[in-house]
């Protein structure tokens, strides 16, 4: 059962919140041990919250939960961020982020933490803090990242939904790899505070298996924050008004090749064409067209200026957790020589940088101003690539981020324009690999990407059974 229906349950007294909890708690022990997918578990926490009588009485109320090891702060509880140090350091958190607050809101039910790559850095999850997540359908694969450790939870039924955040593709990636459904909201449309840098390239929400769990959980937590200046236009109405809402005739680009004529798996290009194919037979117009600005060879660069800044914010951040400066020793090499690169940027660079990004955003998003509905590309390059290839190696750091850049080469774009993007579970290779396909709408518009993943849904059913690892 998706969330919305263990919601139900608890609402017409048919089953109990904790009776809800324990059965995820089972699932975790039953499937975890193969995966890694939860790294922190607070059981006992979650057991106490189920039977509280004061459980908020929210959409989701009783429902189990697990959040993301990454910038997630719950107040009385640990965060590594996927670091070593910080892991060790144990610091328990004094409060909850804004988002953690309203997931309680919501009746949600905590029970621990997935697995993050460090920092939130890599489009795979395998942190040397933690040890690497695996992929559930194929268990020397990677799940994706860096959300990778909530889809595996999500993909085996350890929990209907799990927190997910996307800086550079991190919802969408990991929903591809693992056969969920993954929404990147609009830049502003939840709120990142108090803490989080507003403007920056990261937003929030979750991994789940419908779309109606995505757009309810969207309407809980959706709005900004106290002093929040960067705010997504409020919706016409609720967002779970838009699952089964006609969505009339759409003007949908479609993008099947690389645009940067750089390589393209045919098991991805196969399965964006077969969304066309479907999307035509739905009524849309589909036709062979994308912005012309994604074909920028520059556009890496651009986005890893900023990535780098942000890499070396939080390694800032660290060093204040922790009381102390922070060194190559408490730093994966990946991560480390982007810290360091980013030292040696200007404050001129980096405002230079950023109006790159912002000349970029206007560019992209120009296409949908020009009328265009909708976007359709693969979510990634390839079927998700097996664990080792994505290792830390010291003696060539980088090579780690350059692996990733190669299969994450769709989903950037849309965190510099800020744009929503959905990753849809609508095909499966000859090997049984989910393998996704997004859909970007034009900034402030998820009800548009709500409306035409539910019609797909109710057309193309995709959920079956959970993966068992």
């Amino acid at each position: 059962m998706d969330a919305t229906d263990q919601a139900l349950l608890v609402a017409k007294a048919e089953v109990t919140p904790s009776e809800l909890v324990e059965a995820a708690i089972e699932r975790i022990e039953r499937s975890n041990p193969a995966l890694n997918a939860v790294v922190i578990e607070w059981f006992e926490h979650a057991r106490a919250v189920a039977a509280d009588p004061d459980l908020p009485d929210g959409p989701f109320r009783g429902v189990p939960f697990l959040l993301k090891d990454l910038y997630t702060s719950f107040a009385g509880q640990t965060l590594s961020n996927g670091n070593v140090a910080l892991k060790e350091a144990g610091k328990i958190d004094v409060a909850d982020t804004t988002l953690v607050a309203r997931f309680k809101a919501a009746g949600l039910v905590i029970a621990g933490r997935t697995n993050s790559s460090e920092m939130g850095s890599l489009p795979t999850t395998q942190p040397l803090a933690w040890g690497p997540t695996r992929n559930p359908w194929a268990l020397e694969r990677t799940p994706g990242g860096s959300s990778g450790g909530a889809a595996a939870a999500v993909a085996t039924g350890m929990v209907p939904f799990a927190n997910a955040s996307d800086g550079g593709g991190s919802i969408r990636i990991p929903a591809s790899c693992c056969g969920l459904v993954g929404l990147k909201p609009s830049q502003g449309r939840i709120t990142v505070g108090p803490v989080r840098a507003e403007a920056g390239l990261g937003v929030e929400l979750c991994v789940s298996r419908t779309v109606r769990d995505t757009a309810g959980l969207l309407d809980a937590v959706c709005g900004p924050g106290t002093g929040d200046t960067v705010i997504a236009p409020a919706p016409r109405r609720p967002y779970i008004k838009e699952v089964g809402a006609e969505p009339g005739r759409l003007r949908v680009g479609l993008l099947d090749v690389h645009p940067r004529g750089e390589f393209l798996h045919h098991d991805c290009v196969s399965a964006v064409r077969a969304a066309a194919s479907m999307l035509e037979g739905l009524g849309h117009i589909v036709e062979p067209a994308w912005p012309a600005c994604l074909a920028d060879t520059t556009l890496p660069t651009k986005f890893m200026a900023l990535w780098a800044t942000q890499l070396a914010l939080a390694a800032r951040g660290f060093s204040d957790t922790l009381g102390r400066e922070v060194t190559a020793d408490d730093i994966e090499p990946v991560n480390w020589v982007f810290i360091e690169g980013a030292r040696r940027v200007t404050a001129v660079d980096y405002a230079a940088a950023q109006a790159a990004v912002y000349a970029f955003r206007r560019a992209l998003q120009q296409w949908w101003a020009d009328g265009w509905d909708l976007l359709l590309t693969p979510t990634v390059a390839e079927p998700p690539p097996p664990l080792t290839e994505f290792a830390n190696n010291p003696e060539h750091p980088t090579e780690p981020m350059r692996r990733g850049g190669q299969f994450a080469a769709f989903t950037p774009p849309f965190n510099m324009s800020g744009q929503p993007a959905i990753s849809l579970p609508l095909y499966r290779n000859a090997d049984g690999l989910p393998i996704g396909i997004q859909l970007v709408a034009a900034y402030g518009r998820e009800d548009v990407l709500i409306r035409l993943a539910a019609q797909l849904e109710s057309a193309h059913p995709w959920f079956d059974h959970p993966a068992i690892p």
